[in-house]
């Protein structure tokens, strides 16, 4: 996945720069959309939920294009819009949109996004971690994802979790990482998925 991300990246830039959006978000929603998915359906093990969410992402990002100044990769801006919308599907579970984007194109690679992760889906069920992580609150799991599995830098990810009224401190990310992978050991341990650690032996004195 890593060694694609700069021909892809390249490719989305290539279609921005001759004016191409429609044709730009097409490589993004196609190169990005089946780990897009796999986060959205890890965040959200309701699996209506997760392609919600990742109906309301292709939308967003596909209205949205114009908009993306080049100030990240569009990767982190891509995972910037997932984040936004399954915080959003979080706060009103209920809720649909009724200005549905209907263009046949977005549909289609949406759909054909949705075929390319349902392996994915089917280990990620089985996968006992995973299931400990579903514990945790959204944010965490975000943060996990980004930093495990995603790759992405601390100043990649504060991007994506910077709400709208400031930026997220590097540092202070870092260690809630820590306690998080902490918390995440503890649990497996509990779980006796790890080898707990070896208790120190007690002093003679």
């Amino acid at each position: 996945m890593g060694r694609d991300q700069p021909d892809l990246e390249g490719r989305i830039a290539y279609e921005l720069d001759r004016g191409a959006l429609s044709q730009a978000a097409t490589e993004a929603v196609r190169g990005y959309g089946p780990q897009i998915l796999g986060y959205l359906r890890a965040l959200l093990p309701d699996e209506g939920a997760a392609d919600e969410a990742f109906s309301q992402f292709s939308e967003d990002l596909w209205k949205g294009i114009e908009h993306f100044h080049r100030e990240s990769s569009f990767k982190t801006w891509a995972y910037t819009i997932a984040w936004n919308a399954a915080r959003r599907l979080l706060r009103d579970p209920y809720r649909r949109r009724k200005d549905r984007l209907r263009t046949s194109e977005a549909i289609q690679i949406a759909d054909g996004v949705r075929s390319l992760t349902s392996a994915y889906r089917a280990r990620a069920a089985n996968d006992s971690l995973v299931k400990l992580r579903e514990r945790l609150r959204p944010d965490e799991q975000t943060l996990l994802i980004l930093r495990f599995d995603r790759e992405l830098t601390w100043k990649e990810i504060a991007r994506v979790l910077s709400p709208t009224r400031g930026p997220v401190d590097e540092t202070l990310l870092r260690k809630r990482f820590e306690r998080l992978s902490a918390k995440l050991r503890k649990l497996a341990e509990k779980e006796g998925l790890l080898d707990a650690p070896p208790s120190r032996p007690r002093s003679s004195h």
